[in-house]
């Protein structure tokens, strides 16, 4: 189908030559998880045009930030002919940003000019991972190896540096979590023992290798490795995991602190980080020329009791593995902060190498005048009519009425108001096509709030009415309501969320081999790239 341009294209060749230089570049792959994670450039972020409302505001915040789309030639409405690529500009416009084109040739046209394409979700953080390791020969054992240190009763500590509900789901016996952000900080506490030999584990590879060699770079001078290959490794060497282990790292010693806050400081240095001042912070946060992502790295406790006003919460450790769902915009202006003095040096110690222009603010306690957990900025949502739970239970009496639910599509197997149709906001012209009997159309997710969104585009789309769910499916469940559960036709293929192979416990050993295979591969496919601007600290 023929198709013309309104917005302006960007090339291939302008978008590598902006990441050469260190520009800022947004280039935004709008289809879903899945289809994401199947292929992309190294610095595209997906922001699934199913969630733009939601989540575009904190990781595009500067509206004057030039904003590249692209998809894999997908329609949001065959009928009328409109790209996907063209509605998510349209929304951007309306929340007013100022400069959007599209990726001349869409996906297609980045391979067919030389454009290398990764796979899987966050692979900046992925091939850095791998970079580092292949620069740094970061030590580590592999599964049959810790096994036979663990038969010998030797003297070990298996430290787990994922999140701590990732640790709960799955992790290796005998560890415990010291999430990777902590993992510096908090050493001297978990492992006292200048001698005992520290195995730190991830699921897969990167947060083990940055998180080991972290405490290589930091100066700390007892033994450490990464378990190979983390839990997939685990598994494949025909090893049991343990389930529901709540080992976690001790209070916070001011002797740990301060033997942290040495190697910290001059890795820092070495690195490149740079101070600023909240004064400069504050400036910056004015600044329209350029993006600036204001993160604290500390964890979500001390976040809740106490933060700086505008400072969004991210564990450094995850920061580093998915920098590219947080910062989006590569090549932007990133500044940390922690009370410690150890945590943002770390992390900054990373991004920096990863080619980042970051900063450590300086704080002081006084400083943090905010409390309660992060909350993320959503557009204004359209006025529309919402209907009870109540009501909808007497209209769902006939066929005349349909119910489109916009959740997640794990949430919809969970539990889901009977006879409810599953999509994502994308495809939803797809979905009602083929529902000409329905004279009423009801909309909800979860809790409401995505859902607000698509009404209007439900009631336009259809020329029929369209409502709101009044507090979502959760109202629903509130009242008591019966629900549905389990396999669904709409559930065939649902796309919205990738199926990642390191984070479950019911992965075939092929999938897990797969992924490992593609880690081992990333450091030459960057060559290949020549974008990524990666650099080792200063001797």
């Amino acid at each position: 189908m023929a198709e013309s341009h309104p917005l302006s294209l960007r090339h291939f060749s302008q978008l590598r030559d902006a990441l050469r230089e260190g520009l800022e570049v947004a280039l935004i792959d709008v289809r879903e998880e899945a289809a994401f994670a199947t292929g992309h450039p190294l610095f595209a972020a997906n922001l699934a045009l199913s969630k733009l409302e939601l989540e575009v505001l904190d990781r595009i915040p500067n509206r004057q930030t030039a904003v590249t789309l692209y998809d894999n030639g997908e329609f949001y409405d065959v009928r009328l002919g409109e790209r996907k690529t063209a509605r998510a500009a349209a929304l951007l416009k309306s929340l007013g940003y100022q400069d959007i084109a599209l990726l001349a040739g869409d996906l297609a046209g980045w391979k067919e000019a030389g454009g290398e394409i990764f796979i899987d979700v966050n692979a900046p953080g992925k091939a850095f991972g791998e970079w580092v390791e292949h620069h740094y020969v970061t030590p580590s054992l592999s599964a049959g190896e810790v096994l036979a240190l663990q038969a010998q009763g030797a003297n070990i500590k298996i430290l787990d540096v994922r999140r701590f509900d990732e640790f709960q789901t799955m992790s290796i016996p005998g560890g415990i979590s010291v999430p990777g952000g902590e993992l510096a900080l908090r050493l001297r506490d978990v492992v006292p023992d200048e001698n005992t030999q520290i195995i730190v584990n991830c699921a897969g590879r990167t947060r083990s290798i940055i998180g080991t060699q972290s405490l290589i770079n930091a100066g700390f001078t007892q033994p450490v490795a990464a378990l190979r290959n983390g839990t997939i490794g685990w598994t494949l060497a025909g090893q049991t995991l343990a389930h529901q282990q709540t080992g976690h790292f001790p209070a916070l010693t001011e002797d740990s602190r301060r033997i942290a806050l040495k190697g910290a400081q001059a890795l820092a240095v070495r690195a490149g980080v740079r101070n600023v001042t909240l004064s400069q912070v504050n400036d910056w946060q004015h600044d329209d020329s350029r993006t600036l992502y204001l993160f604290d790295v500390r964890t979500a406790e001390e976040y809740r009791a106490a933060h700086l006003p505008g400072a969004r919460h991210v564990p450094g450790g995850q920061l580093i593995q998915e920098t590219d769902h947080y910062a989006s915009v590569r090549g932007a202006r990133i500044v940390l902060v922690d009370d410690d003095g150890v945590r943002a040096r770390m992390a900054a110690s990373w991004l920096a190498q990863m080619n980042w222009e970051v900063y450590v603010a300086g704080v002081n306690a006084e400083d943090f005048t905010e409390q309660g957990d992060w909350k993320a900025q959503v557009a204004a949502a359209p006025a529309v009519e919402s209907i009870t739970a109540e009501q909808l239970l007497n209209w769902l009496s006939d066929n005349s009425t349909g119910v489109i639910d916009l959740t997640t599509s794990a949430n919809f197997r969970n539990r889901r108001i009977p006879g409810a149709i599953w999509t994502t906001r994308g495809n939803i012209p797809q979905v009602i096509a083929g529902q000409p009997e329905k004279q009423r159309w009801i909309v909800t997710c979860t809790s409401g709030l995505l859902a607000r969104y698509a009404v209007t585009e439900v009631a336009a789309l259809t020329g029929k009415p369209a409502y709101l769910l009044e507090k979502g499916t959760v109202g629903w469940i509130a009242e008591g309501l019966t629900l549905e559960r389990g396999d669904s036709p709409y559930l065939k293929n649902p796309q919205d969320r990738y199926a990642r192979p390191y984070e479950g416990t019911d992965v075939s050993p092929q999938a897990m081999q797969d992924y490992l295979d593609w880690e081992y591969g990333l450091v030459e496919q960057l060559a290949k790239d020549g974008t990524h601007g990666f650099k080792l600290p200063e001797a």
